[in-house]
């Protein structure tokens, strides 16, 4: 899976229709379901925020895509926190869970595979809504994406950042598949805060402080 987008590199490869959908899915979600991000509370943004938020997602996966409407956000402010429940799932280890969550997704969006080109791009394997709709569209190929995560060996890189004060989604691409944050910067602040927990323990008072014989 080669994803584009906001803390989304590695080497495990899909198709790039594939790897369009997944990432859309995480940036989704992170921009638009509440929680935490980055160690402070985190609110999506409404009004005339909304919008351009969702644009932005959707251009992590499509350049092309046009602006989203207010009505159009509100939509996909539903399809985040539906993705948002399968991410939560895997991450507790309620695979099935997160599966009959997605298999809702495929039913109500009425996925359907269909063979497309563009772009200069070969033939390749699209899934498109019920209905020919911006949000139906890509809450199709949303669903599928994680489908195709859930019905194989992947299934374990949908994860949640362990970080604390953070719950922003991610998908891991590392090779080896050890991947716990979200971004560099929450991986920094947990280094960090680790370095800073040895450093007083070594010199709080009253302690022995440790020889060069046994450091």
């Amino acid at each position: 899976m080669k994803l584009s987008g906001e803390g989304v590199t590695g080497q495990v490869n899909f198709t790039s229709h594939m790897d369009a959908v997944v990432t859309v899915a995480v940036r989704l979600v992170n921009a638009l379901t509440p929680g935490q991000a980055h160690g402070r509370p985190y609110l999506p943004p409404d009004g005339g925020g909304m919008p351009a938020a969702v644009t932005a997602a959707l251009r992590a996966g499509r350049t092309e895509t046009r602006e989203v409407s207010p009505g159009e956000a509100a939509e996909f402010r539903a399809v985040a926190e539906g993705i948002r429940a399968v991410f939560d799932a895997v991450a507790a280890g309620r695979t099935d869970a997160a599966a009959r969550r997605v298999n809702e997704m495929l039913a109500g969006t009425g996925a359907r595979p269909r063979l497309d080109r563009h772009d200069g791009e070969p033939w390749h394997l699209h899934f498109h809504g019920a209905e020919d709709s911006l949000v139906t569209g890509w809450a199709a190929g949303c669903a599928t994406g994680l489908a195709v995560v859930l019905g194989s060996d992947l299934r374990g890189r949908l994860g949640v950042c362990t970080a604390p004060r953070c719950d922003r989604v991610y998908v891991d691409t590392s090779r080896n598949a050890t991947r716990r944050f979200c971004s560099t910067s929450c991986q920094n602040r947990v280094k960090a805060a680790a370095f800073r927990a040895a450093h007083q323990q070594q010199t709080r008072p009253g302690q022995p402080k440790k020889s060069s014989a046994s450091a």
